[in-house]
């Protein structure tokens, strides 16, 4: 087949089963460029269809080829472009078959997708897949080998919020806000300088002719920069962010996490981006921070790249999932949920796709062996030749990929008293801070207790409390008397990893008693493979000490299980290992987290802590939902009504009373007929008067 061009091509037909390419004829109902694969006798690529990953070069090496599941799952799950229409986008950006070999790894296989204005993409996929890679290539941090980012204009302003805050600690709120438009504060403070300075040169008239023409091209400058607008800009997404007047004095230093989160966020915004790129945005931030940071986006029109293990904030915000899976990128429409479950309808595809093949294939090799030699010998010379195209690159169905599953069990617990942990009359705080004040509460066996609430509540000083790491100011905490280990994992519990030791010492220092093959086998499902349990703590990545700290943890006995933000840095299959091993213990749990995913996995129970307290929810993290925004909802309608109450009593006080108003009159009236006399228009102003008695 000859394209307009008059590049020669090849038409391989493939019939569609169970939604992967079968050969054979075209089927109805299927479009052409879904059922067929072009190959080009010269490595080049027809405009407007090779960005969708559908047409691949014969030049291209059979290991960068894209999978035929993969070109149905991207075409399946969004639109196809219309015929005549350039490759151009008119918002957003699109990555096209981007390669990129890491460290002697091809990490990126043609990855192709798109993100456009109004939507909010999140990728996803396990550690080390390239998920921040991908991010650093579209904001131009790293230069992809091969494959191209088309942009919606030459002069895209895209915005990357990375897992660390670029703020100074140093600045004031305001300095910090201020430091986006510093263009344009150079500007504000050049003019200054430039009037000072004609003030000064008043008897020089070249150098006030020169000053006067520098002043004016900073004007121009000044209009183009929108500098008049900076302090409105600034006052506006301060407001938003919920910082008041007061706060463009206070430093930045004196703020949570969450907060120069918020900063970052605004001075991202204030830059107008055309795109904005999140890695991880809800890392360290209390469950609070994270619902405000969910409507807040959602009320941006700027299309969003966000790279996030949390699956709540995906489920809430995202607009579409991109999964990378071994090198290759596969877009689900939906959410995270949606992405789930059509993740899992597709793989049932891919698996009636792949068994009617190989019950074919063994069909086909009954065939040969039963017409070999005899005189139906042509059927059988047939029945070869088609095994063979099957084989051929594009015509074999492989079998589909599923990542190894990974599970564990905590160690078995042995019979345990009802009475797992007893807080009484517990007062506690530092310095001129209070924490807890009378507080009672009981833990019973096989409860799984949530501890939320805002940053610097106390949730971790609760926690080492029940651990008798600190001593209460007053009241009691104890365990229970029957069989009652408590077993902690700490939030920094990866950063308290010995960096001399080797990923398999640190496991057999922690459990000497274990078998080594179990010990090895809890190191696979870690994602540790066996080049890997000899390398030193120290060279391993965040993520990976992560699962080392949380392996270390699991293979610790113990009836009560306590821990402290324990999800951090974990990537999603790893969470989901935990909820299973959690959900399975037939001990206690006492879990503090912001991770509402895992909490509606696992918790059984919620304590907030509020106002020196805990609140207690009984049944579980979605029903403790539901009774917050409850409360919540209550609370701004009382609110409200305080605030038109309030508007209604200053009205009544501004109200004027009726003596006040003719005496006002009055006075009107007689400056009125002065000025008039005074013009010598008594005649009127006697006239006029009159309207004022």
């Amino acid at each position: 087949m000859n394209g307009r061009d008059g590049t020669s091509w090849s038409l391989l037909h493939r019939r569609s089963v169970g939604g992967l390419v079968w050969s054979g004829g075209i089927p109805s109902g299927i479009r052409m460029r879904q059922a067929c694969v072009l190959r080009s006798r010269r490595p080049s690529c027809v405009k407007g269809i090779c960005h969708r990953g559908l047409l691949e070069p014969l030049g291209r090496p059979a290991s960068r080829r894209t999978p035929l599941a993969v070109v149905l799952a991207q075409q399946a799950s969004s639109p196809g472009k219309e015929k005549g229409k350039s490759s151009g986008i008119s918002s957003g950006v699109r990555l096209e078959q981007i390669f990129l070999t890491f460290k002697n790894r091809e990490l990126l296989k043609g990855v192709s997708w798109e993100v456009k204005k109004g939507e909010r993409a999140g990728l996803v996929g396990m550690n080390g897949t390239g998920k921040t890679t991908q991010l650093k290539i579209i904001s131009g941090a790293i230069e992809a080998d091969s494959g191209q980012v088309v942009k919606a204009k030459h002069n895209m302003k895209i915005v990357y919020l990375t897992q660390e805050f670029d703020v100074q600690l140093s600045r004031t709120v305001r300095e910090e806000f201020s430091s986006v438009y510093e263009e344009g504060l150079k500007v504000i403070r050049r003019q200054e300088a430039i009037q000072k300075e004609i003030e000064d040169a008043t008897e020089d008239m070249d150098r006030l002719s020169s000053l006067l023409d520098e002043l004016n091209d900073l004007s121009k400058k000044s209009v183009d920069l929108d500098v008049n607008l900076l302090d409105k800009k600034i006052d506006r997404v301060m407001q938003q962010l919920g910082f008041r007047r007061e706060d463009n004095d206070r430093l930045v230093a004196s703020y949570s996490g969450g907060w120069q989160m918020r900063l970052c966020l605004g001075k991202s915004l204030l830059q107008d981006p055309d795109l904005l790129l999140l890695d991880e945005p809800t890392n360290h931030l209390d469950l609070e921070t994270i619902q405000w940071l969910e409507d807040y986006l959602k009320q941006q029109e700027v299309p969003m790249v966000i790279v996030s293990h949390d699956r709540e904030f995906l489920d809430q915000l995202c607009t579409k999932i991109i999964e990378t899976e071994r090198g290759k990128a596969t877009t689900f429409v939906g959410n995270y949920t949606q992405y789930v479950q059509q993740k899992r309808d597709l793989l049932n595809q891919q698996w009636a796709a792949w068994d009617k093949q190989q019950k074919e294939i063994l069909r086909q090799m009954e065939l040969i062996k039963r017409l070999s030699g005899g005189s139906q010998s042509g059927r059988a010379e047939a029945a070869k030749k088609y095994l063979a195209k099957l084989r051929e690159e594009g015509n074999f169905v492989e079998r589909p990929f599923i990542p190894k599953k990974r599970a564990f069990t905590f160690p078995e617990v042995k019979k345990i008293g009802q009475l797992v942990a007893s807080v009484k009359n517990l007062t506690h705080g530092y310095g001129d801070k209070m924490l807890f004040d009378g507080v009672d509460l009981t833990i019973e066996k096989g409860e799984r207790v949530a501890i939320i609430g805002p940053n610097g509540c106390g949730k971790s000083t609760f926690l080492r409390l029940i651990m008798q790491m600190e001593k209460p100011i007053s009241g009691t905490v104890q365990l229970g008397a029957h069989n009652i280990h408590a077993n902690y994992f700490e939030q920094n519990q990866a950063e308290a990893l010995d960096l001399d030791k080797t990923v398999l010492g640190t496991l057999v220092a922690a459990a000497p008693d274990a078998l080594l093959d179990d010990v090895k086998g809890l190191l696979g499902r870690m994602m540790f493979d066996n080049a890997a349990h000899s390398k030193k703590v120290a060279v391993l990545s965040g993520g990976e000490k992560a699962r080392l700290a949380l392996a270390k943890f699991m293979l610790t006995k113990g009836t009560l299980l306590v821990l402290d933000e324990p999800t951090n840095h974990l990537d999603i299959p790893s969470k989901e290992m935990l909820e299973e091993a959690i959900n399975a213990f037939q001990g206690s749990v006492i879990a503090v987290s912001h991770d509402r995913y895992f909490l509606k996995q696992v918790a059984t129970r919620v304590l907030k802590v509020e106002g020196c307290g805990l609140k207690d929810y009984r049944w579980g993290f979605d029903y403790f939902l539901e009774q917050d925004e409850q409360e919540r909802s209550m609370m701004e309608a009382k609110e409200r009504k305080v605030k038109a109450i309030e508007q209604k009593v200053m009205k009544k006080g501004r109200k004027v009373p009726k003596a006040e108003k003719k005496r006002q009159k009055k006075e009107k009236g007689r400056k009125f007929n002065s000025a008039q006399s005074a013009k010598g228009k008594q005649g009127k102003a006697a006239k006029n008067t009159k309207r004022w008695k």
